[in-house]
């Protein structure tokens, strides 16, 4: 079953929407927030979540682009739409975005009965999700093809739970020394797994269009489902 839900702010002064997928029977005993890419929460966001309800998590979407426009749906295989993004991309204010996700994990957590629960972003969800986790009381958290990790590497120290990282060995927005320099600065972390996908391009997991790569995309994804069966379930 799917719904759209309102989420107060963390500190109470508005609100903003959120697609929600509950697994059938609509019990569920943990929550994965998902974290959006630039496109806004589209149809292969909404398909995530699904993928999440039917393995038995409450999945919750949030609209972290409602400060600017509510609603932006893009597509990343239309010329005009992906420079639609990027220009909503470099508006985007992310510590304001880490207070909606705050906001968003209380309120699944609260879905759930005080429950567990995790974070999965893409792209600049992606680093959203490494900074949830450095941020905030998430129990998990993934990141796939995450962007500007090595501006963050100075935050890793306040990371107390489990993250895993996806990174796109041909990404042409995370290049080959931000890699390096992501392995550099967190190998050695207890809390953090980087599961490198070597000649595979950003956005290679998407659920629609061209950028997907099927067996690299169901690799990662089963290795966030035993993840989240490990930190998140129970």
């Amino acid at each position: 079953m799917t719904a759209t839900i309102s989420i107060e702010t963390f500190d109470g002064d508005g609100s903003f929407s959120a697609h929600v997928a509950e697994p059938a029977g609509g019990s569920a005993s943990a929550a994965i927030i998902v974290i959006q890419e630039i496109f806004g929460v589209n149809a292969g966001i909404r398909r995530k979540c699904d993928q999440l309800a039917e393995a038995g998590y409450l999945a919750v979407a949030p609209d972290l682009f409602w400060r600017l426009e509510p609603g932006i749906e893009l597509d990343p295989d239309i010329p005009d739409q992906f420079q639609a993004a990027l220009s909503w991309m470099r508006k985007f204010d992310q510590d304001m975005g880490i207070r909606d996700i705050e906001a968003t994990i209380r309120a699944a957590r609260a879905k759930v009965g005080g429950g567990k629960v995790g974070v999965v972003g893409y792209c600049l969800g992606g680093r959203l999700a490494y900074m949830t986790a450095a941020r905030t009381d998430v129990d998990a958290s993934v990141g796939y093809y995450a962007v500007g990790i090595d501006g963050l590497l100075g935050e890793k120290h306040a990371i107390a739970r489990p993250l895993m990282l996806h990174i796109a060995g041909a990404d042409h927005f995370v290049t080959p020394d931000v890699q390096a320099a992501m392995h550099a600065g967190l190998d050695d972390h207890p809390k953090v797994t980087l599961h490198d996908y070597p000649g595979v391009d950003h956005g290679f997991a998407t659920e629609f269009g061209k950028r997907r790569v099927d067996d690299a995309a169901t690799l990662a994804d089963e290795r966030t489902m035993a993840f989240f069966r490990d930190n998140v379930s129970g």
